[in-house]
């Protein structure tokens, strides 16, 4: 089996290089325009080959594909792999505006169930469980808080994604943990109500630090997701509250990463992919998650401009 890289534009990939080496020991193929982001995996994967471009990439025949490039390139990155009939797991977001998430539904409409994209949270054990325990009736509301500093993007870590026309900001690159949580618990049938975002600490951010964005589905649950980009530990934490108990879980950056974050479940829904089963996150959910960024993200900026 051979696994294709398209892109290394964030850090995701790397984790998942080595996540799918551990559970497969196949080969490895990469593309990255980036020479010291390219580099760098080579490095750590001395066995993988090196594309000098997409097309090269795609010549290698590999049985599937994981797109990590800026979302301003997902589209057209990702129709050239499903022009070749190949299985695509996209690393998120893969869209932050209305007109990337045009382009790329479009792209998609080809083969939806060859595409997967989403949070890695999605996957993880304590949110199936909560997921398998949850009485939507008994739900009044619910929350959703990321905790994850964005303050390297002052100090050139991947600072394109500070920029929302390309990377989205933080209500995007951030805030999609919290939605995409709320929407594989509660559906996707929801409607943004409101969106808040400001610069607390990192001055002279591009986008916020700091954000809430509230929601409400078609049976009138309401729901909110705080992004505090100015943390000194990663978490995630989903409240379910309800008329006399709250179920909540949370998720620390800082544990087991691979099982307990859903690095490792994601790369094996993945995997199935290859082997020939369809995308385990239907689009459906994944046109509401994106949807619901791109608009929170333009409100937050035409807030800001007012």
């Amino acid at each position: 089996m051979r696994i294709a890289f398209a892109g290394l534009a964030t850090s995701h990939p790397y984790t998942d290089a080595r996540t799918i080496r551990a559970l497969t020991g196949c080969d490895l193929v990469a593309w990255e325009p980036e020479d010291d982001r390219l580099a760098t995996f080579t490095a750590e994967h001395p066995e993988a080959r090196r594309a000098a471009d997409l097309s090269s990439l795609l010549a290698t025949e590999p049985d599937g594909v994981v797109i990590s490039t800026r979302p301003t390139e997902v589209a057209d990155t990702l129709a050239a792999v499903l022009a070749a009939g190949i299985p695509c797991f996209v690393n998120k977001p893969a869209a932050t505006t209305a007109a990337q998430l045009a382009r790329l539904a479009d792209v998609v409409a080809v083969a939806p169930e060859r595409v997967m994209t989403t949070s890695v949270l999605r996957f993880a054990p304590a949110v199936l469980d909560l997921g398998r325990r949850l009485d939507r009736a008994g739900v009044l509301a619910v929350r959703a808080t990321v905790r994850h500093d964005v303050g390297r993007w002052l100090t050139g870590g991947t600072p394109w994604q500070d920029d929302p026309e390309v990377g989205g900001g933080a209500v995007v690159t951030m805030g999609l943990h919290g939605v995409e949580l709320l929407v594989a618990l509660f559906g996707p049938d929801v409607r943004l109500t409101g969106v808040a975002a400001s610069v607390r600490r990192y001055a002279g951010l591009r986008s916020e630090d700091t954000a809430v964005i509230t929601l409400e589905w078609s049976d009138g649950l309401l729901g909110t997701v705080e992004m505090l980009g100015v943390a000194a530990t990663e978490t995630y934490r989903v409240t379910a509250y309800g008329k006399e108990d709250d179920q909540e879980i949370v998720l620390p950056g800082d544990g087991d990463m691979l099982g307990g974050l859903g690095y490792r479940a994601t790369i094996d829904r993945f995997l199935e992919m290859v082997g020939g089963a369809p995308s385990p996150v239907p689009w459906r959910q994944t046109h509401a998650v994106l949807s619901l960024l791109a608009d929170a993200s333009a409100r937050a900026r035409s807030d800001r401009r007012a």
